[in-house]
């Protein structure tokens, strides 16, 4: 049993929700993690699928550009400290708690999560994180929702997916949105 409600339903005085599109340019390396992926997939997919093959070869290539596009670090074999999708979440982060905001970053990938966490660690900006084995759900909430409360909290798209309700924060980035 899942509860709906409509934001104009419980809080009419909200103003309407805005959304943005940040665009990111991947650098030098990530492009080429980017391209040497797409290059080495491509013409085996496209062959699979003109002989009429399964269509998972083409999903797993996709999901590997995808990783590229987010982390060079979520490709295997490849390692990196950072990148250009990352700096740019930061950047926005810190803007927000110097503001005085809270923030929900969701990923479907824990993953990339860890490769966050680090991030928010050297910038000074505290977080909490809510994902699959977070043991005390309930508690994690609580501390994001205080008013002293971290200003950041990082949640897996699975964990936070249903039955979650945050109302202390006023910012949401969807750092690698579905399809």
């Amino acid at each position: 049993f899942v509860l709906r409600r409509l934001k104009k339903d419980v809080a009419p005085e909200l103003p309407p929700r805005t959304e943005v599109i940040s665009r990111v340019e991947l650098d030098e390396r990530e492009r080429d993690v980017y391209q040497t992926i797409y290059a080495a997939t491509r013409n085996e997919v496209v062959g699979l699928l003109e002989a009429g093959g399964s269509v998972l070869k083409a999903l797993e290539a996709l999901l590997r550009l995808r990783q590229a596009a987010c982390h060079p670090g979520l490709v295997p074999g490849q390692h990196a400290k950072s990148s250009s999708k990352v700096k740019q979440l930061l950047e926005s982060l810190s803007t927000a708690a110097a503001d005085g905001h809270k923030a929900l970053v969701f990923s479907q990938w824990t993953s990339l999560l860890d490769l966050i966490e680090p991030e928010l660690k050297e910038a000074g900006i505290a977080f909490t994180r809510l994902d699959g084995s977070t043991a005390d759900r309930g508690a994690v909430v609580k501390q994001f929702e205080a008013e002293a409360g971290p200003p950041v909290m990082l949640i897996s798209l699975k964990a936070g997916g249903t039955g979650l309700n945050l109302t202390a924060a006023d910012h949401v980035f969807l750092v690698d949105p579905w399809w």
